[in-house]
């Protein structure tokens, strides 16, 4: 089974167990650096969870997902229209306050992180905002028959020094909200020169 196919497949129970995630906590230091009238990308964005949250701040908000059956329930929580699309395919050129990809990219092939986190910061305005989250750790695995790319520290730092157009803002770990979970999470925040 793809990964895909899990989220296809799986799209109900997904979407319920994250739709409730409280996710204040990591929302603040990505929209203190937005201006009030932002345009946020939500990348991958699942259930509609952040998508709707941003949208009920006032913020503009555009969002993809490459499962059709979650791009149907986000787009009916949300009122957005989300659209069907990969992260590999985001070719927009400044058009973004900010990018939020919170545990999308950890999909990503590995060989091509660089790739799409390039084509992210492309997107972004000067001085827009990128943040992204993994699954804290160093290896690629599946599990559930869903391919991760898992992130640690000096991942991302290799990451980040392939770039000269951003600086990292902030980076910190986090525990998995959710009630039946231990893991931990990486999270980055990166801000694009002016």
């Amino acid at each position: 089974m793809k990964t895909i196919d899990y989220y296809n497949n799986f799209a109900d129970a997904f979407a319920e167990a994250t739709l409730h995630v409280d996710m204040a906590g990591l929302y603040q230091p990505f929209l203190t650096e937005l201006p009030k009238t932002a345009r946020i990308l939500d990348v991958g964005c699942g259930s509609g969870r952040d998508t709707l949250a941003f949208k009920n701040k006032g913020y503009e908000v555009d969002a993809i997902d490459y499962s059709e059956e979650l791009v149907k329930r986000a787009t009916q929580l949300t009122g957005v229209h989300v659209k069907f699309k990969s992260f590999y395919e985001v070719n927009e050129l400044e058009v973004y306050d900010g990018i939020w990809a919170c545990a999308s990219l950890l999909h990503c092939e590995r060989d091509r992180l660089a790739e799409v986190i390039g084509q992210l910061i492309t997107a972004l305005k000067p001085n827009g905002v990128l943040y992204m989250s993994f699954k804290y750790g160093d290896s690629d695995r599946e599990k559930d028959g869903r391919a991760f790319t898992d992130l640690d520290e000096a991942q991302a730092k290799a990451l980040l020094q392939l770039f000269d157009d951003v600086e990292q803002n902030q980076q910190w770990i986090t525990l998995d909200q959710r009630p039946d979970r231990q893991e931990k999470w990486l999270n980055l925040l990166w801000k694009k020169h002016g």
